[in-house]
């Protein structure tokens, strides 16, 4: 039986991600996502989503992605596990596969070939459906 672990995601990019280089001069970016949504009385929620890319997509991100973003992410979900100050901490990351910038509102620069537009608004999603 095939497993899935597939995430996708469009949100706005939270702060100018963080470059680092392994030994073998292999890219990896972290930086955070926020996506929002109206909660049944009305009030917008907005989760932060901690994403990281990782190669070229990370030399990619390295590049061109900046705080205020708008993008559409594909990834997988990775669970970790760490010891700090006696502690065991849990954190959720999202690894980047995939990645388009999206809508008017980009800060930073950004390569025309990657631009896509979506073909219905977020709004237009009725938010009454319960899954």
């Amino acid at each position: 039986m095939k497993c899935i672990n597939k995430v996708t995601l469009i949100g706005i990019v939270g702060q100018d991600p963080q470059i680092k280089y392994t030994a073998d001069n292999v890219a990896i970016a972290n930086f955070s996502i926020a996506t929002s949504k109206k909660n049944k009385k009305g009030d917008s929620v907005t989760q932060w989503h901690s994403c990281t890319a990782f190669g070229k997509t990370g030399e990619l991100v390295e590049s061109y992605v900046k705080k205020g973003n708008k993008l559409y992410m594909e990834g997988e979900i990775q669970y970790q596990e760490y010891e700090k100050d006696g502690d065991t901490k849990k954190a959720t990351k999202i690894v980047v596969n995939d990645m388009s910038f999206l809508g008017d509102n980009n800060t930073g620069s950004q390569p025309k070939h990657r631009q896509e537009k979506l073909s219905m608004p977020l709004d237009a999603f009725d938010d009454s459906i319960p899954f």
